[in-house]
C-alpha cells in the first residue's frame, strides 16, 4: 500500500480512524462529453476513509478496519461500477460513475454503516485515487453532522 499524507478534515471528535485499501473495477461515463472514458475502461482505485467520533463499540474500536474494507473493497473489487445499479445509473448525472460520485458514494455507503452501530461515528472524508496523478476528497460537510451546531457542538 502506498503510503500517502491526506489533507485533514477539522472536526470536533476525539477519535479519527483512516482506511486505506485499493479495489479494481471497470466503468464508463454515460456521455458524449466523457470522451475516451465514454468507453468502457478500467482502474486500480486507492481508498482511504475517514470516519471520527467520540464514542467506541464495546470491543474498543471506533469501528472495525476489516468492516470499512468489507463495505468498500468487497463491494466494489473486480466490478463494473456501472453494474451497481443502487448507487450508478446512466440517465443521471450525479449517478454516473464518476470518481467524484464514487467517492460520494463510498462515503454514503459507509455512513449507512455507522447509522446502524449507534455509536454517532461520522464517515468525515473518502479520498479516491483514480489514476497516479487523479484523485478526488469528497467531504459530506456540515449538513450531514460534520462538526459545528449540526453534530451538537458549539
Amino acid at each position: 500500500m502506498i503510503q500517502q499524507i491526506y489533507p485533514s478534515v477539522a472536526h470536533p471528535y476525539r477519535y479519527e480512524l483512516n482506511k486505506d485499501m485499493q479495489f479494481a473495477a471497470a466503468h464508463y461515463i454515460p456521455s458524449d462529453k466523457a470522451g475516451v472514458c465514454s468507453r468502457m475502461h478500467g482502474h486500480t482505485y486507492f481508498a482511504n476513509v475517514t470516519i471520527a467520533g467520540d464514542e467506541l463499540d464495546d470491543t474498543g474500536f471506533l469501528v472495525d478496519f476489516s468492516v470499512i474494507k468489507k463495505l468498500v473493497h468487497g463491494r466494489f473489487d473486480h466490478s463494473s461500477l456501472n453494474d451497481h445499479g443502487a448507487w450508478f445509473g446512466d440517465e443521471d448525472p450525479l449517478r454516473y460513475p464518476t470518481t467524484e460520485n464514487a467517492a460520494r458514494v463510498v462515503c454514503e455507503i459507509v455512513q449507512a454503516h455507522l447509522d446502524g452501530m449507534g455509536t454517532r461515528a461520522r464517515c468525515i472524508q473518502v479520498f479516491l485515487r483514480e489514476t497516479p496523478t487523479s484523485y478526488v476528497i469528497y467531504r459530506p460537510g456540515i449538513e450531514a453532522g460534520i462538526g459545528g451546531k449540526a453534530h451538537g457542538g458549539s
